[in-house]
């Protein structure tokens, strides 16, 4: 799959996967030894486990990622413990200088306390040019002190979150789906939602009839992309 650009500098790649819809059939049909009976039934099956929330089967189709993101969101998204993880170390390598710069800062929700609502009375261009050399002065703090003898196990402390992270994600489709659930959704970080979509890509790709599934069975948060996909989807069952 080609790489999804995500926020300035990032991107989501799926790298492989195993399994896919037919992985999910043969998964649920091995308690009675059945079989494919076409693409009408099979269809209906997959519905029919989401639906009534019979998700083992799903965790026979396996995606594999590669993911550049801010620190921040990933530290987010490493709170999804059912998946495997293995991310660039800044303890043997040095970290490039990409760091993510919004397009526009965001004030504090006063109604939910981890949220952030647009802010267009904010003096946005002040705050790219205090955020910029904030990171610029990370930057030239962590490589003086690497040139100073510095370990860069110890160097890497200055660096900020905004700085990017790469990392490899591999994910069965039922834990994936918990994630879209929760981090596609408007209440998430909006940053995160992002790479939520990015992975919605990857997904319907690899799993089609699931995903169509999923989107009709289970999504019940806000997000335009999935929103949108899901009305495109019922428009052309119906």
């Amino acid at each position: 799959m080609r790489d999804i650009p995500v926020l300035d500098k990032g991107f989501v790649r799926l790298i492989e996967s195993m399994g896919g819809d037919a992985g999910v059939l043969q998964a649920a049909r091995v308690s009675f030894a059945g079989s494919s009976k076409g693409e009408v039934a099979d269809r209906r099956l997959i519905e029919y486990l989401l639906k009534h929330q019979h998700l083992t089967p799903f965790e026979h189709a396996v995606l594999k990622f590669h993911v550049k993101a801010p620190i921040f969101v990933a530290r987010q998204w490493f709170r999804h413990r059912f998946g495997a993880y293995n991310e660039i170390s800044f303890r043997y390598t040095t970290p490039s200088e990409d760091f993510y710069t919004p397009e526009s800062f965001r004030a504090q929700d006063q109604k939910n306390k981890q949220g952030s609502v647009a802010a267009p009375s904010l003096d946005q261009e002040g705050l790219r040019r205090s955020f910029a050399a904030s990171v610029d002065l990370a930057f030239k703090t962590y490589h003086g002190m690497v040139e100073a003898g510095v370990a860069r196990e110890m160097a890497r402390m200055v660096l900020p979150v905004t700085v990017y992270t790469e990392f490899f994600w591999t994910v069965n489709a039922r834990s994936l789906m918990n994630f879209l659930w929760l981090r596609a959704d408007a209440h998430a970080q909006p940053e995160i939602q992002r790479y939520a979509e990015a992975l919605s890509e990857g997904f319907a790709q690899t799993c089609p009839w699931t995903y169509a599934a999923f989107l009709s069975h289970l999504w019940t948060g806000k997000n335009a992309k999935l929103d949108a996909e899901k009305d495109r989807l019922c428009s052309a069952s119906s």
